[in-house]
């Protein structure tokens, strides 16, 4: 169970200023800094960046150091056309991570309508074909696709309804999107394998990530190894079905090989979890037979232990920069902006010395 999720001070502050400014408490320009930190009873820093979120939404405009902000509140008011927008997500709802939910409920409480469409990328096989049926039978003025393939981000950009990439293929397509920037932790977690001695690491993770071209974080892992002197290959990063059945099948395959992984990078908490338990049964052990890295956080690995080595990034400026997407379509911008956020390799207990298995 995913633990609840709270806005940080600076999004109440933020949230707080929006709502007076709604209310017509201020006009022309925004009071100080040290002004409405006495108001609020916070710090001026946190009110600085509740203003710089504002600024960001469009409502505040700055004018330099020492300078009052400007307030350019839209005609009539903060209210934003209402949108129905679409969520297609990679999995179906109920296996959907926390972001899903509070990008859906930030939308709603922007007066939006978001809804899961009735199938996701999974269900749907990431088939072309059934996708562009879905959406042409769903009514919606905007779309959230949750890690398309580069051709299912494709199309949908070229497509008149407007669509948001959250993470999947949108590099160098003309689509808005967003995602966490991996490839700095994903550099770091290879070399500290290699450091290691791991010379034989087999990367794990969607065909849509590896095929037709290597995403940027997993391009980066192969070249680290051949930069330490290790030939890559299929091993490295090995082709299977995306399913349970698939999945134990490459593991037992790349396991009975005559030169089995040392370690193994999992794409997903999901899919790390079933990788864990798949070693287990086969009775080995982690770190000492097989070292371990997700390539994503999860509020269960604060109960784990070993801890789990992984990389973590904040969801929150995700569903920020999709809410203010939404918000500029509904004003009739042409956003196709597309951001990263950051990313850190957490280095855990589930990864040690290189086994000589």
């Amino acid at each position: 169970m995913s633990l609840p999720s709270f806005p940080t001070i600076t999004e109440q502050v933020s949230t707080y200023l929006r709502e007076e400014l709604l209310r017509g408490r201020w006009s022309g320009e925004m009071p100080g800094q040290k002004q409405l930190a006495k108001l609020l009873g916070v710090s001026a820093q946190t009110v600085e960046l509740a203003l710089g979120l504002l600024e960001k939404d469009g409502i505040l405009v700055g004018r330099g150091t020492g300078r009052r902000r400007k307030i350019v509140l839209p005609e009539g008011g903060l209210e934003v056309p209402a949108l129905r927008v679409a969520i297609l997500d990679y999995s179906p709802p109920e296996e959907t991570e926390q972001w899903g939910p509070a990008m859906r409920q930030q939308l709603q409480d922007q007066g939006h309508s978001p809804f899961f469409a009735e199938k996701s990328l999974t269900e749907l096989g990431m088939d072309l074909r059934r996708i562009i049926r879905l959406v042409k039978r769903t009514p919606a003025d905007a779309w959230v696709v949750c890690a398309g393939s580069s051709e299912v981000l494709e199309w949908f950009a070229q497509q008149e309804t407007p669509a948001f990439a959250v993470f999947g293929g949108r590099h160098g397509l003309p689509i808005a999107g967003t995602g966490p920037d991996k490839t700095p932790a994903l550099v770091e977690a290879t070399r500290r394998l290699i450091a290691l001695g791991h010379r034989r690491t087999s990367f794990l993770c969607r065909r849509e990530v590896r095929l037709p071209q290597p995403a940027p974080g997993v391009r980066a892992f192969l070249d680290e190894l051949e930069a330490a002197g290790i030939a890559t290959g299929a091993f490295n990063l090995p082709d299977w079905e995306a399913d349970r059945d698939g999945f134990g099948s490459v593991l037992d395959s790349l396991l009975d090989g005559p030169t089995p992984p040392t370690a193994l990078i999992l794409d997903e908490p999901f899919l790390f979890n079933a990788g864990f338990y798949h070693l287990a049964k086969r009775g080995l052990r982690v770190p000492q037979d097989v070292s371990l890295i997700c390539t994503d956080p999860d509020p269960s690995f604060i109960w784990c232990d070993p801890s789990v080595a992984h990389i973590r990034w904040d969801y929150r400026p995700v569903v920020r920069r999709v809410k203010r997407w939404v918000n500029n379509v509904a004003h009739g911008k042409d956003d196709r902006r597309q951001t990263l956020t950051k990313a850190e390799f957490v280095e855990g207990g589930t990864i040690g010395p290189a086994s000589g298995n």
